[in-house]
């Protein structure tokens, strides 16, 4: 294992690394992987507040910098849980990096999107990202920036990709997209062998502009190889069937560039596709999103305790109350916990406590 460098918001990173590989291994050191983080004890608390999708977009670089150091600054990041700063616009950016147009509603800045752009698939392909587009040239950037500030404090997290079939998603629209699927199949196969190009593209420049390979890597998972969140949102509006057919060697070639994953399975409509993601290849970490009105994870036991005993990771968040209950059931070496507690203290009882229970 690469020694990783030492941050200042993170005193035992270097143990934490061990964990992680140690995880990665299917194992464990002396309690399961837990990532909890809590205000820390003396501080005078957070000067501001994280940023949102709009300001990063819209503000100035610097100045969100400097707030996220004294946010980093002012947080205890308890046991596995690592000081980072995520750079990303929003869920369809690698859309608008190669064309799109992004777009807001004021009821919301809090998401945002890419106006589709796709009338006929033959004119817009090869897709490409565009390295006079605005957005792009301002993330890497940014990226430059951040790491230049966070170096030797906190890294620099990856974007929200979200690439493969929900690129498509976004620049062609997911109604239309759902009828191509059916009435020109032979066109995605083109456009999605164009989509898979993209990724390599995005993250190589990433990587590069954060110094990844020197610093390490940070998305819900950490490694100074490589880890990174993978998704794709629109596989729950299509067959296995097609799941298999295009999206999951898609997923399979990120997961083989990325080198660690933590698989974003974004709600029920997608567990239709249970049977291929366990079977997948490279998709490591299962992260199971509910959805609105279905509760945490600890009502999803059944189905993290069945993705566990079929050789997956899982990650479970919860409060500190449903992390110790989902102990007594999942296999402590197949499990990411993720809290926040109201104080370093509590951080630190659930971490002692799951030494003592394991």
């Amino acid at each position: 294992m690469k020694r990783p460098a030492p941050l200042a918001f993170k005193p035992d990173l270097e143990m934490a690394a061990k964990r992680w590989e140690a995880f990665y291994a299917g194992d464990i050191i002396d309690r399961p992987l837990v990532c909890v983080t809590a205000p820390k004890k003396g501080a005078k608390g957070l000067t501001g507040s994280w940023s949102d999708y709009y300001e990063r977009v819209n503000g100035d670089m610097d100045e969100i910098i400097d707030r996220t150091l004294r946010c980093g600054e002012a947080t205890f990041y308890g046991g596995e849980s690592i000081p980072s700063f995520g750079i990303t616009f929003g869920p369809d950016e690698t859309a608008i990096f190669c064309g799109g147009e992004l777009r807001w509603s004021k009821d919301s800045y809090g998401t945002n999107w890419s106006t589709p752009f796709v009338e006929n698939w033959k004119k817009v392909l090869p897709l490409k990202v565009r390295e006079d587009n605005p957005l792009w040239r301002r993330m890497l950037e940014f990226y430059k920036r951040a790491v230049n500030k966070m170096a030797g404090k906190m890294l620099v997290s990856l974007p929200d990709f979200h690439t493969n079939m929900d690129l498509l998603a976004a620049i062609r629209g997911p109604e239309k997209l759902c009828m191509d699927l059916a009435d020109m199949p032979e066109m995605i196969d083109e456009a999605m062998k164009s989509a898979r190009q993209v990724f390599p593209v995005v993250w190589d420049a990433v990587k590069k502009a954060g110094r990844m390979d020197e610093l390490g890597y940070f998305q819900c998972m950490y490694s100074m190889e490589g880890a990174a969140m993978l998704q794709c949102d629109f596989s729950a509006m299509i067959s296995p069937a097609m799941f298999r057919k295009w999206v999951l060697p898609a997923l399979e070639e990120e997961a083989g560039i990325v080198k660690h994953v933590f698989y974003h399975w974004d709600g029920p409509s997608a567990l239709v596709h249970e049977k291929d993601i366990i079977a997948s290849k490279g998709l490591f970490l299962l992260s199971y999103v509910p959805g609105e009105g279905h509760g945490n994870h600890i009502r999803h036991l059944d189905l993290l305790k069945r993705l566990q005993a079929q050789g997956k990771a899982v990650h479970a968040g919860g409060s500190i109350d449903d992390i110790k209950a989902m102990h007594k059931d999942l296999r402590p070496e197949k499990v990411m916990y993720e809290t926040w507690a109201p104080t370093q203290d509590d951080a630190q009882e659930l971490l002692d406590w799951l030494v003592k229970n394991t």
